[in-house]
């Protein structure tokens, strides 16, 4: 009678390193033991099992055809154990995992959506999310664990998370055509008489800029909380808008012109994290490898 708790894997890879070589002696070589071992573990498979396996001849083991029945389930089984193992492989090197990140519109529909496309290819194990969200319900996101990373368009900071601040200046996005454009870097009394875009409203960006347009002549008649937008309307030759670089840079291939400001203005980003000490190796290689890809594509300066 069948006796499943007698049965253990050393057998197993017994029977099956005998069923592929044919042999004790090629068997014991290929599980690096010696030959009696093979063959008490052969016998005790058979015992286990209930099954005559192999017939003797020399030091050759025939194979029954219960044996080629049975080789067809463990065959089945050690595929089941080589997934496992490429598994773990493509986890340590982090070609496997799952990734979940949140972030301000700006850089979601942009810049870090063309990263996670970059950053999946070739690792067929990997599943990444990302959405877009308030920087408010982003924060809410990475603090809860329901997201390893975020990115919120102001500075913050938190005991028990990881917040780098990445640093990049604001620019003016133009029209094709604008005048200003013959400029390669703007100033505050370059904008005199402009059409200005406010971005976000309220917005602690959005008071900085206020504060550095103070007392020159300029309009408002247009108002938007996202960049993007604010972009879109810039193509079509209604205003300009001094906006982050990440947000313009989409722009380009379709006409909009953008140009360095002076004095230079924050307009970058936070990315969260859980603490250090828990953050896993997928979630750092993301993180730096964003970063590099967002310096290289808007030529921001070598740190």
């Amino acid at each position: 009678m069948y006796q499943a708790h007698r049965l253990n894997l050393r057998q197993v890879e017994a029977f099956r390193a005998v069923m592929l070589t044919g042999q004790i002696t090629a068997a014991a070589e290929l599980m690096f033991v010696t030959q009696p071992a093979v063959s008490r573990l052969i016998a005790d498979f058979e015992r286990a099992t209930n099954l005559h396996l192999f017939d003797r001849r020399g030091n050759r083991l025939l194979p029954t055809p219960a044996a080629f029945t049975l080789m067809r389930e463990v065959q089945s089984a050690f595929v089941g154990l080589d997934r496992i193992g490429r598994a773990a492989q493509d986890i340590g090197r982090n070609f496997a995992g799952t990734l979940r990140i949140f972030a301000m519109p700006a850089l979601a529909a942009g810049m870090l959506a063309r990263y996670v496309g970059h950053f999946v290819r070739g690792r067929k194990g990997l599943h990444v999310s990302l959405e877009a969200a308030t920087s408010p319900a982003v924060i809410e996101k990475v603090a809860s664990g329901d997201a390893e990373l975020g990115y919120v368009d102001f500075q913050f900071n938190r005991a028990g998370m990881l917040c780098r601040q990445r640093s990049i200046d604001a620019v003016v996005a133009l029209p094709q055509g604008h005048p200003l454009a013959e400029k390669m870097v703007l100033t505050r009394s370059d904008l005199i008489g402009e059409n200005i875009i406010e971005v976000d409203p309220g917005s602690t960006y959005s008071k900085r800029l206020s504060l550095i347009l103070e007392g020159i002549e300029r309009t408002s008649m247009i108002e938007t909380n996202q960049s993007l937008t604010a972009c879109s309307i810039v193509l079509e030759g209604g205003a300009i808008a001094v906006i982050d670089h990440f947000a313009a840079s989409e722009f380009l291939a379709r006409g909009l012109v953008i140009r360095r400001f002076e004095p230079s203005l924050e307009a970058g980003f936070t990315e969260l994290s859980a603490a250090e000490s828990r953050r896993g190796d997928l979630t750092t290689e993301f993180a730096d490898g964003f970063w590099a890809f967002l310096k290289e594509e808007l030529l921001l300066p070598k740190e």
